[in-house]
C-alpha cells in the first residue's frame, strides 16, 4: 500500500490529473493495487512517469517490467504489487480501467 501511495503522490506532485488507486486484491491475480493517473500531452505522461521511478527508486524499488511509450499514450509500470498506469486522458477515456473494475474499492491517498 505504502508504495501505491508514495507513487500516487509523486505523480500529483507533477501534476497528474484523476490519481486514482484500486484496490485490486481478491479482484487479480496479477496485482494488490493499480495506480491510475492521467497526463496533459506526451511530455507530461514522460515527467509523471519518471517522477513515480524516481520516487520508489529512492527506496529501492524497481519495476520488475514497463511496457509502452508516452507517445502511445499509455506507460505501464509493474512493481509486482502495484501496477502503475499512466496515460493521456484520451487513452484512458478509451480503456476505462475504472469501469472495467469498478467492483474495486478506491483506497484514500492520505498518509502518502
Amino acid at each position: 500500500m505504502g508504495k501505491a501511495r508514495r507513487a500516487a503522490r509523486a505523480a500529483v506532485d507533477r501534476k497528474a490529473m484523476d490519481v486514482v488507486i484500486l484496490d485490486v486484491q481478491g479482484l487479480s491475480s496479477v496485482a494488490d493495487y493499480f495506480l491510475v493517473c492521467s497526463g496533459r500531452s506526451t511530455p507530461h505522461v514522460e515527467s509523471i512517469t519518471e517522477a513515480i521511478r524516481d520516487e520508489l527508486k529512492a527506496d529501492g524499488a524497481r519495476p520488475r517490467h514497463a511496457e509502452g511509450a508516452a507517445a502511445s499514450g499509455w506507460v505501464l509500470l509493474d512493481y509486482g504489487d502495484v501496477l502503475m498506469h499512466v496515460f493521456l486522458e484520451e487513452t484512458r477515456a478509451y480503456y476505462s480501467l475504472e469501469r472495467l473494475w469498478g467492483d474495486a474499492p478506491l483506497v484514500e491517498m492520505d498518509g502518502a
